[in-house]
């Protein structure tokens, strides 16, 4: 955090929470140890939001297709 009380500094994680829960628990029960809840959010972010969600922030695209196409145009510029 950047400073005290300043309400725009949580906003990327609260921004994700209620992506998570629109997403992982709207529809579906509430996981019933915590264990089962935490495989639940584990696998939300690496199967669905890293690689199938698309994120507006980076022109709708998944931040795994959005990394690829960084190291390609890397790769293209140290050629």
């Amino acid at each position: 955090m950047s400073r005290a009380g300043n309400c725009h500094d949580n906003a990327v994680a609260e921004s994700f929470n209620g992506s998570a829960k629109a997403d992982l628990f709207f529809d579906l029960p509430t996981p019933a140890t915590r264990a089962s809840a935490r495989v639940a959010i584990e696998d939300y972010i690496e199967l669905f939001y890293n690689r199938e969600r698309r994120h507006s922030t980076i022109g709708y695209i998944s931040p795994a297709e959005f990394e690829d196409l960084y190291y390609q145009r890397a790769a293209t510029m140290a050629a």
